[in-house]
């Protein structure tokens, strides 16, 4: 049964014990050092141009979030194809590479340096918005005979079986609509009732049967438009409902050798970070994020997802970044119009719990994936280091994860959109000016309807002026309901 629950009080630690703790110590990540275990994980502002260039609101967002000095910041997932995809930074072609250059050089000088900046790289398959039915019925099913004989088996239907194409479908808009999707197939239904979904497991078309022999490649170019923009690091998209956490999942039944057995899901994202690893060479560090568990029936588990990190550590991944759930399958049914959204069901719940929850409420939540995943790693005989996640707002909680082996590396990305400047106000002894997420996931709604993301603690603060807005100008919402970045706070 769900509760509220309280956000714990925490007990902020003096300058000295900050100092001495884990938490800021130094680690390493493959080829480089972290200053600081702090790191904040890629969030989807939605503040691009509609094809995925960097903006003066990229800039401010990612600049802000590196004026709190994490020891890594990570930038937002962003598309490897050169492909139309909204309000998504892009890195599928060389004519993003000046605004990625900038925001490197951003990111170095508000973080006066102690800041390492990965970004993050993703594939997607196609997802349609849910269509109104009398469009899918009159253009996008494709008639089969199996519909004809399913429909003039109705009571009162049998001229079905011979009429024409438009005097068909007009008949099945008049069908009942439990009737309508009885005649239909899942895939149909689907189409109709949430909108079409692409599989990796859909061989059938050949887009998607070539993604082995393509994505290596489209992974391997945008890796090194990363390196030649000024990142520390790469972090492959190995998580949630996208390309590459459709192999890995036990879904995945490709009879092609990439799908069908742990070994076979797990090919192609071996190939994709041996074709990064070959292209960027050992300087730069190459990491992931992948699922502790997918949370959806059939999914993969936290045994799989041991597996499948430690054999890319064995592989010589730097990194690998713990997540949960977020998935397409459980997701609500959209909207007409729009598409689904794979954070609103329970594994999306899972990957952004909230207040709203079982017994052990949001924080901490998923600490034993990342701590399961680390034990493997470990009894592999790897130091790959591993970062944790979920619900990570206070410095007993980050460092008692350190201390328990939960992680080696401490990911806060509601908190730290909360408050920018939680890392450093830590780091300073000042935990007590630290504003604390609250869990309601306000930021998740704006996220859902493709809303430039801000937090409800400071959105609508405009006493404050903006020392980075244009012109010295508040920057707002398109709306003008919000203000875009946090308001400015110095020791």
């Amino acid at each position: 049964m769900r509760t509220r629950h309280e956000i714990p009080a925490a007990r902020w630690p003096s300058r000295e014990e900050v100092a001495a703790s884990r938490l800021y110590s130094p680690i390493r990540i493959g080829p480089i050092e972290a200053r600081t275990r702090t790191w904040v994980p890629a969030m989807v502002p939605w503040r691009s141009t509609e094809d995925g260039h960097v903006t003066r609101d990229v800039l401010d967002w990612y600049g802000r979030f590196a004026e709190g000095r994490p020891g890594v910041l990570v930038v937002e997932a962003t598309g490897i194809r050169d492909v139309p995809s909204g309000p998504l930074l892009r890195i599928g072609h060389d004519r993003f590479l000046p605004g990625l250059r900038e925001l490197t050089r951003v990111v170095r000088e508000r973080s006066s340096g102690a800041t390492r900046l990965f970004i993050q790289t993703i594939d997607f398959l196609r997802i349609r918005r849910r269509p109104e039915k009398a469009r899918f019925v009159r253009e996008f099913l494709a008639l089969r005979p199996v519909h004809r004989e399913r429909a003039s088996a109705l009571p009162g239907c049998a001229h079905l079986l011979d009429a024409d194409e438009q005097a068909f479908r007009e008949a099945l808009l008049a069908l009942p609509h439990a009737a309508l999707l009885g005649l239909l197939d899942e895939r149909e239904v689907e189409a109709l009732e949430r909108g079409a979904r692409e599989r990796v497991s859909d061989v059938h078309l050949p887009h998607v049967a070539a993604l082995p022999r393509v994505l290596p490649g489209l992974f391997a170019d945008a890796a090194e438009r990363a390196r030649a923009a000024g990142f520390d690091g790469v972090e492959l998209h190995y998580a949630h409902a996208y390309t590459m956490a459709s192999f890995l999942s036990r879904l995945n039944e490709r009879p092609d050798g990439y799908g069908g057995s742990r070994e076979g899901r797990l090919r192609l994202p071996l190939e994709v970070f041996q074709a990064v690893r070959a292209r960027v060479g050992e300087g730069f560090a190459v990491g992931c994020r992948l699922l502790g568990d997918e949370v959806i029936a059939g999914g993969s588990r936290i045994a799989d997802a041991a597996y499948y990190a430690t054999e890319l550590a064995r592989a010589g991944m730097d990194f690998v970044s713990t997540s949960k759930g977020g998935k397409f399958e459980d997701a609500k049914q959209p909207r007409v119009g729009e598409a689904a959204y794979p954070y609103t069901g329970p594994s999306g719940h899972e990957c952004m719990p909230t207040v709203f929850a079982d017994g052990p409420g949001p924080i901490g939540r998923n600490l034993p994936l990342s701590h399961a995943i680390r034990d493997a790693i470990r009894a592999a005989g790897l130091e790959t280091p591993v970062i944790g996640a979920g619900g990570l707002n206070s410095f007993e909680i980050a460092e008692g994860a350190l201390e328990h082996g939960d992680c080696d590396i401490v990911a806060a990305a509601r908190q730290s959109l909360a408050d920018p400047d939680w890392w450093r106000k830590l780091e300073l002894g000042r935990g007590a000016e630290i504003r604390r997420c609250l869990y309601t996931n306000y930021c998740e709604g704006l996220d859902q309807r493709h809303k430039q993301v801000t937090c409800q603690l400071w959105d609508r603060d405009f006493a404050q002026a903006d020392a980075h807005g244009r012109d010295g100008a508040l920057a707002r919402s398109r709306d003008g309901k919000r203000r875009l970045v946090a308001p400015p706070w110095g020791p």
